[in-house]
């Protein structure tokens, strides 16, 4: 026989008989153990008298849109609260989950389920229903016969979310573990999008969201997310959670947002971080916001102006992590003075042997450390540049401004 489809909107309310056809009750809701099985329904919950029951998946011998729910056997019991169970009715419908496959944050309306028929029938959540048809089922729900609202709902196109593409963010931590939530799908989106998703949860969820999130992904999403917004996450957060994920930032994006922070909440997390990221980020908090100093990233690869290609190409192996953002190596004199820039692109056609110095832009275009915002963003503008170095008071690199940077400023202002 072939599957069925049923809506839960069509299942609350059911009758549920026993042995003899006799009513003992209407399912008031349904439940799942995501822990035994990530999308059955486990367990049905029947509003009988003052108490509810429970009946198990196993003891059901049919179930009809017309006929009900049948039982194979009535040893049902009374229904107590059980944290281990995903409750269809008051756990999932109106409320918001994550749309992984569409990188969005949707509003639950109904909740379609799919009739198996093994040893045993049983129903399986197959997708979660979030479009007008579902608004339709919900407001006709016990008014119009469920054949009725299926005929009224055909002209309108469906619209619903895989179950195994859907994510449930629960701000109790004890009851994500005891759910098996987790946030593997999420955490192969790009940063970017899961920023975008973050934006649209409310603040319990937000730090749900990263209490449970790769330090790594966190981070790359975080950066992503407007400032004041990263201000607030952070400071929910246990300042150990947030220093693990401030690590894992650029140190001037770290620095960005830990100066958003107050004064207390940001020596909260640097106290937690690495003795190395630390003074990084430390370092880079003295200057002035609107300076090259605030703007600088610390993270370049530098080496001798007599370096020849091969040591460039060492250099790099030797800085894998900064690959995805690297486009110019620099050099400098015995003084430690900034002495050229080379494009990286002319590394990879260069032989070996070849000097790097051989391969500098001309002029040489740096900022010191003080310069202005408005300054470096005409410099950028004006030279067509992709990274600018930024030198102290003595001529020595201390620090590097991408477009990425720029555009960042701009997109804030």
């Amino acid at each position: 026989m072939a599957d069925i489809l049923l809506y839960f909107t069509e299942l609350l309310g059911m009758p549920v008989l026993d042995l003899k056809g006799r009513r003992i009750g209407r399912i008031k809701d349904a439940a799942l153990v995501p822990l035994v099985h990530p999308s059955r329904i486990d367990r049905y919950l029947i509003g009988g008298g003052l108490a509810w029951l429970t009946v198990r998946y196993d003891q059901i011998a049919s179930i009809s849109l017309d006929d009900g729910i049948r039982l194979s056997d009535e040893q049902v019991t009374p229904y107590h609260d059980d944290e281990y169970m995903l409750r269809v009715n008051r756990d999932l419908l109106d409320q918001q989950v994550i749309d992984v496959n569409g990188r969005k944050v949707v509003r639950v309306n109904d909740v379609t389920l799919e009739l198996r028929n093994g040893a045993r029938p049983y129903l399986a959540i197959l997708e979660v229903d979030v479009g007008l048809r579902s608004i339709l089922r919900r407001l006709l729900q016990g008014v119009v016969p469920a054949q009725w609202v299926r005929r009224l709902q055909q002209p309108i196109p469906p619209r619903s979310i895989r179950w195994e593409f859907c994510n449930i963010v629960e701000p109790d931590p004890q009851r994500r573990l005891r759910l098996n939530i987790s946030h593997q799908l999420l955490e192969r989106l790009h940063p970017a999008d899961l920023a975008d998703i973050v934006e649209e949860l409310g603040p319990a969820e937000r730090e749900s969201l990263f209490e449970t999130l790769d330090s790594e992904v966190a981070a790359e999403a975080l950066s992503e997310i407007d400032p004041k917004m990263q201000a607030h996450i952070l400071e929910a957060l246990e300042p150990e959670k947030a220093a693990e994920i401030v690590e894992e930032m650029s140190p001037d994006e770290a620095a960005d947002v830990l100066s958003e922070l107050g004064e207390e909440a940001s020596e909260e997390i640097l106290e937690e971080m690495e003795s190395a990221e630390k003074n990084e980020v430390q370092e880079l908090l003295e200057y002035e916001e609107d300076s090259a100093g605030g703007m600088m990233n610390t993270e370049f690869v530098v080496l001798h102006q007599n370096a020849t290609v091969a040591d460039g190409l060492a250099a790099l192996r030797g800085n894998e992590d900064l690959l995805d953002n690297l486009n110019t190596l620099f050099l400098q004199d015995e003084e430690g003075r900034l002495a050229g820039a080379v494009p990286l692109a002319r590394v990879f056609v260069a032989s070996g042997e070849s000097r790097l110095q051989n391969f500098t832009m001309q002029p040489l275009i740096h900022a010191t450390v003080d310069e202005k915002r408005d300054q470096i963003i005409e410099l950028f503008d004006k030279y067509n540049l992709l990274t600018l170095p930024v030198v102290d008071e003595e001529g020595k690199l201390v620090g590097v401004i991408t477009a990425d940077d720029v555009i960042s400023v701009l997109r804030h202002k």
